[in-house]
Parts: C-alpha cells; structure tokens; sequence
C-alpha cells in the first residue's frame, strides 16, 4: 500500500510539473506576441492569430521570435 502512495503522488506531482511548465511556455509565447503588437488591438488580435499559425504549422520555439517579428512587420497599416 506504502508504493502505491508513492506512486500515486509521484505521478501527480510530474504531471503538475509538466502541466505548468506548458501553461508558462504558452503565457511566454503569448507575451510575446502582444509585446510586438504595443497597444493596437487590431494588431494585437492579429498577432494571436499568428501565433495559432505558429501553433498549427509547428514553429520551433527558437524560431517563434523572428517568426512572430516578419509577421508583425507584414502588418498591413493603416
């Protein structure tokens, strides 16, 4: 019964580890795509968009900065 508890809770605590470790790379991501966006939030929609295509067509997270950079800097202005 004592390996099963241990089991048990070591499990739970890897899977919370990983789980947050997720939700803070997506919170990174997304900060940083609304920081290229600054306060429009045409732009700022527009950016998230980018970063679901980002997501959909599996951008390394190395490459995601110069990535979301081009795609902001394709922003159509007004």
């Amino acid at each position: 019964m004592d390996y099963l508890i241990i089991f048990v809770t070591t499990v739970a605590g890897l899977y919370f580890h990983w789980w947050l470790y997720v939700r803070i790379k997506r919170w990174m991501d997304r900060d940083l795509a609304l920081s290229l966006a600054g306060k429009d939030e045409d732009k700022r929609a527009f950016m998230l968009e980018r970063l679901a295509d980002a997501r959909v067509q599996k951008i390394k997270r190395r490459d995601l900065p110069k990535w979301l950079e081009a795609a902001a800097a394709g922003y159509p202005a007004r």
